[in-house]
């Protein structure tokens, strides 16, 4: 019998219904993948084939001619290596909760744009290109500034540990926006900031510990970590006073406290729910449900909480949470016209010599700034706590 006259072969059923293959006329397992038909072993050996595919695919959807596989560092490796060295320095406290989910997130995001098997010594200049512009789709410049120094850090990892030859090629295009962006982006987004009759409103409108939380973001400029970690031991309410190194930096901050904020945070500490956890027992807000304010994941509860609250205020537009009252003290303190003060309050340091040689800054100062600012907030109350 002859070629011509042979009877063409059957063509095989697929192993299972969802088998991702199927059999094409030539006798081998294949699938179409963006238009173009690729070929994964012969009929007779359906697992090689679907390992094959499986092996291949990531690249294949990416646009990519398959790489080989040998031992070289992956990105699922790289990603695994460096989140174990950060979960040690949170363990010693040295970066805080928020920091780590951070890269955590960041790392995820990697390994789904370049895929767990990708050799990271085979990501150059286009690959970052491509990645910038993806993560540009969905994200305002500062957040964008952010991740691509994040990614960076990962990447660094590698070389700096000796997990590959030679340091990362970016190319030029994978940077932080320019200065002229952010500037146009702030300038387009306006103030960050709510004025004094809108806080008021906010003041009014908060229940639970949440109105405690507002003063104190506006009194002494405390963000949502520094709400969620602050402890009793750090709050004297008879004198009126707050000791608290800032969570992010361990710069340490004092500030005296409105009549206001006191009374607010007397009655949270009084109606204070039993923490679950005995590690918690210190902490100041606990919520409804003995949790901690903390939060895991996309947000800190604090966070959440006061972005309910604004837009039920009619208050809220983007850009514009609970940092907006950090941003909020800072310039209205600046009108105190002792930088150096609200400084301190805040928790910021400067690289300049008369920070080195600074051992304190009197009470009086902190007090006439925090004076300042409830004068702009209250004008109608006294100035004396």
């Amino acid at each position: 019998m002859t070629a011509a006259t042979r009877a063409p072969r059957k063509k095989p059923t697929k192993p299972y219904p969802d088998f991702p293959l199927f059999p094409h006329a030539n006798g081998l397992w294949s699938k179409k993948i963006k238009g173009r038909l690729y070929y994964f072993g012969a009929w007779a050996d359906p697992e090689a084939a679907l390992q094959k595919f499986v092996d291949q695919r990531e690249d294949l959807y990416a646009g990519r001619s398959p790489r080989a596989k040998d031992d070289g560092l992956r990105i699922a490796d790289l990603c695994n290596r460096f989140m174990m060295s950060k979960r040690r320095v949170l363990d010693t406290g040295e970066i805080v909760t928020r920091t780590f989910e951070d890269y955590f997130r960041t790392c995820e995001r990697i390994v789904r744009f370049f895929g767990r098997d990708r050799r990271v010594d085979d990501i150059g200049p286009d690959d970052f290109e491509r990645f910038r512009a993806e993560m540009a789709k969905t994200r305002g410049p500062v957040a964008l500034g952010s991740e691509v120094t994040r990614i960076r850090v990962v990447m660094k990892y590698a070389f700096d540990q000796g997990l590959i030859a030679g340091p990362v090629r970016y190319g030029q295009s994978f940077r932080k926006p320019s200065k002229k962006v952010l500037l146009q982006n702030r300038n387009a987004r306006g103030p960050r900031m709510f004025e004094a009759p809108g806080l008021r409103k906010l003041i009014k409108a908060a229940r639970g510990p949440m109105k405690a939380m507002i003063l104190l973001g506006i009194n002494c400029g405390f963000g949502p970590t520094d709400l969620a970690r602050l402890k009793q031991s750090n709050l004297n309410l008879k004198t009126g006073w707050v000791d608290y190194p800032r969570p992010k930096t361990g710069i340490h901050r004092r500030c005296p406290l409105w009549s206001e904020t006191i009374a607010a945070l007397k009655e949270t500490v009084a109606k204070r729910p039993e923490p679950k956890d005995p590690a918690h027992a210190e902490l100041v807000f606990v919520t409804r449900y003995g949790q901690t304010w903390q939060g895991t994941g996309t947000g800190n509860a604090v966070t959440c909480g006061f972005r309910e609250l604004i837009v039920a205020a009619e208050l809220y537009r983007p850009g514009l949470g609970f940092y907006a009252l950090r941003h909020g003290f800072e310039t209205i303190g600046g009108d105190s016209r002792d930088q150096v003060a609200v400084d301190h309050i805040m928790g910021h340091s400067r690289n300049d010599m008369a920070s080195v040689y600074r051992e304190r800054i009197s009470d009086e100062r902190l007090q006439r700034v925090t004076d300042h600012v409830r004068k702009w907030l209250f004008p109608r109350a006294s100035v004396a706590r």
